[in-house]
């Protein structure tokens, strides 16, 4: 069976976010999958996703240090600025990290490792709310 939603994420600040709880609110029929795949696109150039630690939020404020030291703000000699000083070092984040992810579906849920979850990389201070598609796939009851 093929399935496709789309998600609204609320705005949020510049920062690296947990989502896997507002993934399971958003997409209630995953409970129903016993095997198959979520595959999220985020339809947007300046932020990003990816799996990391999901029980210690000081791991997402350390990524948050590690990529404004990696693409800081501002930073002299960009050509592209045309919406501030975050707009290209946004999409240099959204670039290196992506903006999809696919993960396994295991008897209705999200097959991640004990203490991994769902992050959106958030990199514009005022990004705005953030489009989710999501396509399941698989076997359900």
């Amino acid at each position: 069976m093929w399935q496709q939603s789309l998600i609204v994420l609320r705005a949020r600040p510049r920062g690296f976010h947990l989502i896997t709880d507002e993934l399971y609110e958003a997409l209630p029929e995953l409970r129903r999958y016993r095997i198959g795949l979520l595959h999220l696109w985020l339809r947007h150039t300046s932020a990003s996703l990816t799996v990391n630690e999901g029980a210690d939020a000081a791991v997402r404020r350390d990524f948050e240090r590690f990529f404004e030291a990696l693409a800081p703000r501002g930073a002299e000699g960009y050509e592209h600025d045309y919406e501030g000083p975050d707009d290209l070092p946004a999409h240099f984040k959204s670039s290196l990290l992506g903006c999809q992810l696919s993960i396994p579906l295991c008897d209705g849920r999200l097959a991640l490792g004990t203490w991994q979850g769902v992050y959106l990389g958030e990199h514009r201070d005022r990004g705005g709310a953030r489009q989710l598609l999501a396509t399941l796939q698989g076997t359900v009851d």
